[in-house]
């Protein structure tokens, strides 16, 4: 048998994730070798094509709204002519009392400035937006379809590599480096460093090296409604993006009289089952209805025309896991996107091409990454105790709660 090829730098994963990565590292000219068990890249969640960007406003933990505005910043300028911005509107939650003065103190605390978030009441909304409630107007929000992104940053380039329909099923450290092995424990390669960008394929890639990851599946469906321009929904139907409870991007004509409109997402936890179900459309019909605030409104309008289904990779405190495993030299992770792949794929690339090329003190000074948001990222924070080196592989299961490095605190 002859040797497995030797690579400095393996990417497993050619979703939106470890696409972007790829793409990052050729333009910082490395060579780099990519491998998916899929026939190209895209093919599983990141085949999603109704995906939608805006910096987090709502409940959340100060890192998670802090990371959102940077990895929006980064995703409006990485994904260029495939970024489609129609804006997205925010309307203020059912029963919240709109305050404008302490709405805007609150975004300007976050960062975002009047050409990314503004306070609106429901006249201003309506002139906007065309949707009637009061809320927070996201001018430079954008949807993507994530499989044309990914699939034009793997265009053909001197210093890539693909490996497709090659499956990964575990890691070796062996002689000095990695070596991925295929379900019959058949070195595929080796290489120094690698790059795991699997969604929930991580968790068993990450077992093989005694890691436990706290990863888990949310199955998500996204409705493909037609609406009558003769049903009442036909002049509440919104023109730009809504997000809340859901969200929707903006509805659409199509065949001369109908509009088309997409809609969701479903959140079933613990769930991996690709089939659409009926009642997931369903559970988008009444969230269409909150989102516009239209409870009298007839669900049976919204006539299904298709759906998406997806499988989301989340961790147990909700915020990406991505960056170097300082357990295991040379492994690097990106992970636990959920619903937010475009942002984070955006911040994963610049994050972990830095850590690989150990440039880690430039990425505040450039991105705005302060040293606790790269340690509420870490993979670090939901292990406690010595960290092995993998000439000593002891089993290092997650904790229940994030444990953070020592060093700068997260806030």
């Amino acid at each position: 048998m002859s040797k497995p090829q030797h690579h400095e730098i393996v990417v497993i994963g050619a979703g939106i994730a470890g696409a972007t990565i790829t793409n990052e590292l050729l333009q910082l000219g490395k060579s780099v070798c990519l491998i998916d068990s899929a026939t190209g890249p895209a093919a599983a969640c990141s085949s999603h094509p109704y995906a939608i960007a805006h910096p987090h406003i709502g409940r959340g933990s100060p890192r998670l709204l802090r990371l959102t505005r940077v990895a929006f910043l980064l995703a409006e300028e990485r994904w260029g002519a495939t970024w489609n911005q129609h804006g997205v509107f925010q309307p203020t939650r059912s029963g919240k009392t709109f305050h404008r003065e302490e709405m805007t103190q609150y975004l300007r605390s976050l960062g975002l400035d009047e050409q990314m978030a503004l306070a609106l009441d429901a006249k201003e909304a309506q002139k906007t937006c065309g949707i009637s409630q009061s809320g927070v107007w996201l001018p430079r929000g954008a949807s993507l379809d994530l499989s044309i992104a990914a699939q034009s940053l793997l265009s053909p380039h001197e210093h890539l590599q693909c490996l497709w329909g090659v499956g990964v099923e575990s890691l070796q450290w062996l002689d000095g480096k990695w070596a991925l092995l295929n379900k019959d424990k058949q070195s595929i390669v080796s290489s120094d460093k690698v790059i795991i960008a699997a969604a929930m394929g991580t968790k068993a890639l990450m077992a093989s090296v005694d890691i436990r990851l706290p990863l888990k599946p949310v199955r998500g469906q996204l409705s493909i409604f037609s609406v009558s321009k003769k049903s009442e929904w036909a002049n509440r139907l919104p023109k730009v993006a809504l997000s809340g409870d859901g969200y929707c991007l903006p509805a659409q004509e199509f065949e001369g009289s109908d509009y088309r409109w997409v809609v969701g997402s479903s959140f079933d936890e613990g769930e991996e089952d690709l089939r659409a179900r009926q009642s997931s459309d369903d559970f988008n019909r009444e969230q269409a209805r909150r989102l516009l605030d239209y409870e009298q409104a007839s669900c049976a309008d919204l006539k299904g025309e298709g759906s998406f289904v997806g499988v989301r990779c989340v961790a147990g405190d909700r915020l990406p896991i991505i960056g170097r495993l300082v357990q295991r030299p040379g492994v690097f992770l990106a992970t636990a996107l959920g619903s937010r792949g475009i942002l984070w794929s955006a911040l994963a690339a610049k994050l972990i091409c830095a850590q690989v090329l150990e440039d880690d003190l430039a990425l505040d000074a450039r991105f705005g990454l302060a040293a606790d948001l790269v340690a509420a990222l870490a993979p670090a924070r939901f292990f406690a105790g010595t960290l092995a080196a993998p000439s000593a592989l002891g089993a290092l299961a997650s904790n229940s709660k994030p444990i953070f490095p020592s060093g700068p605190k997260a806030k």
